[in-house]
């Protein structure tokens, strides 16, 4: 028995500290290095206006490339800080860095606030104040997002929506190009369309968890969200179409280029739709990243935009 009482007074020992290792190992996925794809859309306003063969856009561009990855691998760790607590809940974001207590909280928001500062610092090279304007401006509208917008419903999905319109934006500035009515109105709706797939595929994934793990999926209903899919994905496709028509009466004759890409364009959208109906619209780069047909399609669309851009407007 004194054993026994001896041996309950024994404190168990501290989990060991994670190694340096796998704390780098931790910082890296933190920084989620897979998700730079978003960053991508900062090609979008410079390609179509047909700049990124000359030196100093495509120079622009890549540095606005290079600031929002940055700024957005700081706005991961700064959102991993304000969800730990819920993200230990979630079956799966409970293996995530900060919340498996891999990378202190600590240490993870102070290279979050260095990332993002870097971030708008860079966007200083590209001479002027829009891009780290625009910045500046995604990380106010993310940290909000996370620290309170999350939990407002509607306000959540378009602030997620605004994030991918931003990226646009910031290409536009850099290489101080124009951003037509037509293009805005794609990249909005289309943000919004990839958001409300996104909700729908995370209701599918936590069923009766949904509503604790995320408050806001607790208050749209499936029908609302295939509503808001439908409206979104309609607008896409009409304001690209009107879009297309435009630009190739702005250049006359020539072989119908931008009519051409409306086929893949379309059909891009309904893969994607398609796929968003199975439930597989939780992580959008996965979905791009993971469909060899939507790859295929997206490469054909490119191709027959691209030709539009750069043969009909050389």
């Amino acid at each position: 028995m004194a054993v026994r009482e001896v041996a309950s007074d024994v404190e168990p020992p501290a989990p060991a500290r994670p190694g340096a290792r796998r704390m780098l190992v931790g910082l890296v996925r933190l920084a989620r290095p897979h998700q730079w794809i978003k960053n991508v859309l900062v090609l979008a306003a410079p390609a179509a206006a047909g700049v990124l063969d000359q030196r100093e856009p495509f120079v622009e561009t890549g540095i606005a490339f290079a600031a929002f990855c940055l700024a957005a691998s700081g706005t991961y760790f700064l959102n991993d800080v304000a969800d730990v607590a819920a993200d230990r809940a979630h079956p799966v974001k409970r293996r995530r860095p900060v919340a498996a207590g891999v990378v202190p909280v600590g240490l993870a928001r102070a290279l979050g606030v260095v990332l993002v500062a870097a971030g708008i610092a860079v966007g200083f090279l590209a001479g002027g104040v829009e891009l780290p304007a625009v910045v500046g401006g995604y990380v106010a509208l993310t940290t909000a997002y996370s620290y309170g917008l999350k939990s407002v419903a509607v306000v959540d999905l378009v602030c997620v929506a605004a994030g991918f319109v931003l990226r646009a934006v910031a290409g536009a500035v850099a290489t101080d190009v124009p951003i037509s009515d037509w293009f805005f109105i794609v990249a909005s709706f289309g943000s919004l369309f990839m958001v409300a797939g996104k909700r729908h595929a995370e209701q599918l994934d936590l069923g009766d968890l949904a509503a604790g793990v995320r408050p806001t999926l607790g208050k749209y209903s499936p029908s609302f969200l295939n509503y808001l899919s439908a409206v979104s994905s309609g607008t896409v496709l009409v304001a690209y179409c009107l879009w297309a028509f435009e630009r190739a009466e702005e250049v006359g004759g020539g072989f119908p280029w931008y009519q051409v890409s409306i086929l893949p364009f379309v059909m891009g959208i309904l893969r994607y739709a398609l796929l968003l109906d199975a439930g597989r619209g939780a992580a959008p780069e996965d979905v791009v990243l993971g469909d060899r047909a939507l790859q295929l399609i997206g490469v054909a669309w490119a191709v027959c935009f691209g030709a539009g851009v750069y043969v009909l407007h050389p």
